[in-house]
C-alpha cells in the first residue's frame, strides 16, 4: 500500500517534469536529456546502493531514501513555484533522486524474497506489479488534468506528501537483516555480485533483452511532441498517452493468475518483448490518437508480463545474500535502459521527426529480441522444472502454445 500511493505521486512528477521541460524550451531532445541526465547517478546509485542493501538492515535503508526521495520532490515544488522556474532544477534535482532510488529499489526487490515463501514469488511479483501499474494509469492520467487545474507546484508537492505513506508503511516492516549479518559494503562487494553475473549467463541475457526493449522500442520521451503536435491536445492527451502503457499492464497484471505454471520463463520473456516491439511499431506508424493509445496498451500488457518472468528468474535463481547487489544491477538496466531509450527517441525525433522515431526504434527492438534469442539459447531453452535449459529439439513455431504449460500435479 505504501508502494502504490508513493508510485502515484511518483507518476504524477514523471509526466511533470517532462511536461515542464518541453514548455520552458519546446525541444523534444531537451526532454531526453532530462531523462538521460539521470543515466549516470542511477547507475552509480544502483551499484553502491546493492552493497549497502546486502550490508544493512534492509528497512533502515528503505527509512532514509523516503525522505531523502522526498526532499527532491520538494525543490522541483519551491522551483515550479517562481515566477520564472528554472529549467537546471530539472536536470539536478531529478538526477539526485534517480542515484537515490539506485539504493531504494534495490532494497525493496531484495526484501521481498524475505517475505515471501519462493513458491509464492511469481504470484507475489505479479500482485506487486498490479499496485505499480495501478498508480502508472492512475499517476499519468491525472497528471494533465492536474497541471491544467493546479500547476505543476501543487503536482511535485502531491508526491512530496506522498512519501509520507511510503515512510509510514516501510516503518511498519520487521527487521529485514541480511543472511549472515550482510557482507560489507564496498568495492570488494560490488565485484563479488558483478563476478555472479558475469558466469550466469541466463540471468545476463534477462538483462539484455530488457535493454534492447526500452533502449529502442521506448517512445515516452515523444509523448509531448506527439500529444501536442500530431494528435492536436495539450497537457490531457500527453498525460493519456503516458498512462496508456501503464493501463494495459495494469490489465495484463490482473490476469497474471497463469505466470505460476509458466516452466519456460526465459521464452516467455522473448515473446513478451517481441509483442511489445511489434505494437511500438504500429504506434508509430497509424497517426490516430485512438488507436495509438490501444497499441501502448497491448505494448504495456506485454512489458508486465516481461517484467513479472524477468523477476522471478532474478528472485530465484540467485542466492539471498547476493540479492541486494544483483537487484541493483537488475535496476540500473531497467531504469537505465529507458533513459538511453528517451535520448535515442529524442535524437531520432530531431532528425527524422517523432513519428519516426516511434516505429523505427519499433521495428529495431523485434530484430535485437530475435537477435538475442538466437544468440543466447540458454534464455530461449530455460526450463523452471529442471532448472536448465529445454532440449533444443524445441522448435519456436510451438513458442505460444506452450506458455501455458504446468507443472505435474
Amino acid at each position: 500500500m505504501g508502494q502504490l500511493v508513493s508510485g502515484f505521486g511518483s507518476q504524477l512528477t514523471v509526466v511533470a517534469v517532462a511536461y515542464q521541460a518541453y514548455e520552458l524550451t519546446h525541444s523534444t531532445l531537451v526532454v531526453g536529456l532530462v531523462s538521460l541526465a539521470q543515466l549516470v547517478p542511477l547507475l552509480v546509485g544502483s551499484l553502491v546502493g546493492g552493497s549497502l542493501v546486502d550490508a544493512k538492515d534492509r528497512r533502515k535503508v528503505l527509512l532514509v531514501t523516503q525522505v531523502v526521495l522526498g526532499s527532491a520532490s520538494l525543490g522541483l515544488a519551491v522551483n515550479a513555484g517562481l515566477g520564472h522556474p528554472a529549467l537546471w532544477p530539472l536536470f539536478v534535482l531529478t538526477a539526485a533522486a534517480a542515484a537515490v532510488s539506485g539504493v531504494d529499489w534495490p532494497g525493496r526487490k531484495a526484501a521481498l524474497p524475505m517475505l515471501v515463501s519462493v513458491e509464492d514469488l511469481p504470484a507475489a511479483l505479479a500482485l506487486q506489479q498490479i499496485g505499480y501499474q495501478g498508480a502508472a494509469v492512475a499517476g499519468p492520467a491525472l497528471a494533465g488534468l492536474l497541471i491544467a487545474r493546479l500547476g505543476l507546484s501543487a503536482v511535485y508537492s502531491i508526491d512530496v506528501a506522498s512519501f509520507g505513506a511510503a515512510l509510514v508503511a516501510v516503518a511498519l516492516l520487521p527487521s529485514l537483516v541480511p543472511t549472515g549479518g550482510g557482507r560489507p559494503a564496498g568495492l570488494a562487494s560490488i565485484r563479488e555480485g558483478l563476478r555472479y553475473l558475469r558466469h550466469e549467463r541466463l540471468l545476463a541475457s534477462t538483462f539484455w533483452i530488457d535493454l534492447d526493449a526500452m533502449v529502442f522500442g521506448l517512445p515516452r520521451a515523444l509523448f509531448p511532441a506527439l500529444g501536442t503536435g500530431l494528435y492536436g491536445g495539450g497537457a490531457a492527451v500527453v498525460g493519456l498517452l503516458y498512462a496508456a502503457p501503464a493501463a494495459g499492464a495494469l490489465v495484463g497484471a490482473l490476469l497474471t493468475g497463469w505466470v505460476s505454471g509458466v516452466r519456460r520463463q526465459g521464452r516467455a520473456v522473448v515473446i513478451a518483448v517481441l509483442a511489445w516491439g511489434t505494437a511500438v511499431t504500429f504506434f508509430g506508424f497509424v497517426p490516430i490518437l485512438w488507436f495509438g493509445l490501444v497499441m501502448l496498451g497491448v505494448a504495456g500488457a506485454a512489458d508486465v508480463i516481461s517484467a513479472v518472468f524477468r523477476n522471478a528468474i532474478l528472485q530465484t535463481t540467485v542466492p539471498e545474500q547476493l540479492q541486494g547487489r544483483l537487484s541493483g544491477t537488475f535496476i540500473a538496466v531497467v531504469s537505465g535502459g529507458p533513459r538511453l531509450g528517451d535520448a535515442e527517441a529524442g535524437a531520432a525525433a530531431a532528425v527524422a521527426g517523432p513519428q519516426f522515431a516511434a516505429w523505427s526504434g519499433g521495428v529495431a527492438c523485434v530484430v535485437g529480441a530475435l537477435a538475442l534469442a538466437w544468440r543466447s539459447p540458454q534464455l530461449w531453452r530455460y526450463d523452471t522444472l529442471t532448472g536448465v535449459p529445454a532440449s533444443s529439439a524445441d522448435a519456436i513455431t510451438t513458442a505460444v502454445g506452450e506458455l501455458s504449460e504446468t507443472e505435474p500435479a
